[in-house]
Order: structure tokens, then C-alpha cells, then sequence
């Protein structure tokens, strides 16, 4: 799968998706890096067929108005460490990616994985 993982997020996040096999960028990545609008992650995402991953109540807006992005992975985890972080995400990776085969709106908590229909 491809991923867009957003600024609020660790640029290494990106490396434990590239570690299970996926394609990831960070906004860092982008030619505005972290001062890439919404609307500019919200192109890539949809040009590329990207899963946007953010800890941003914005994209979920989005999401829930004006279905953009197409698919989203929304981080519910609170201020966690990084490695906290990294252990829910490859402890939970394969659940968040057969979820993605049936929904479009996924949420990883520290406790809970939420498939949004």
C-alpha cells in the first residue's frame, strides 16, 4: 500500500511502512515539506492513491464533508513516544491494512482500532 504519513507524525514512521513493504512519504518529502496545506496533501494523496496518516482532526473533516482524502488513517494515540508509537503500529499494521480492504476511514488509538464505515 501507499501512505502520505503528515507532519504531525514522525518522519520514521514512514521507515517502519517501508520495513513491512509499503510505499511511504512524509511531508517532509514534499517540496513544501511540513508547511504543505491540507490541500496540497489532500492532491498528492488522491494523485498518488495514497492513505493520508495524521493525528489531524482537520482530515477527518475533510474526510467526513468532502470524502477527500479517499482513504485515511487517523492516529488517535494521544502524546505517545515515538518507540510507544512504533510498537501499536507493528503490532497492528496487518489489522490496519485488512481493514483498509473493506473501509476507507480507519482509527488506531492506543487501546482500540476503529473501522469507520
Amino acid at each position: 500500500m501507499r501512505f502520505l504519513v503528515d507532519a504531525q507524525l514522525p518522519k520514521r514512521f514512514c521507515g517502519w511502512l517501508a520495513k513491512a513493504g509499503h510505499d511511504a512519504v512524509h511531508t517532509l518529502d514534499l517540496s513544501n515539506q511540513n508547511r504543505s496545506t491540507d490541500g496540497e496533501i489532500l492532491d498528492i494523496a488522491e494523485r498518488e492513491q495514497r492513505i493520508v496518516v495524521t493525528k489531524d482532526n482537520d482530515f477527518v473533516q475533510s474526510y467526513l464533508i468532502t470524502g477527500r482524502p479517499a482513504r485515511l488513517l487517523l492516529i488517535s494515540t494521544g502524546n505517545v513516544s515515538n518507540d510507544e508509537l512504533e510498537h501499536l503500529v507493528r503490532a497492528h499494521l496487518a489489522t490496519l491494512l485488512n481493514a483498509f480492504e473493506a473501509a476507507s476511514y480507519v482509527e488506531l488509538g492506543k487501546e482500540f482500532i476503529t473501522v469507520h464505515e
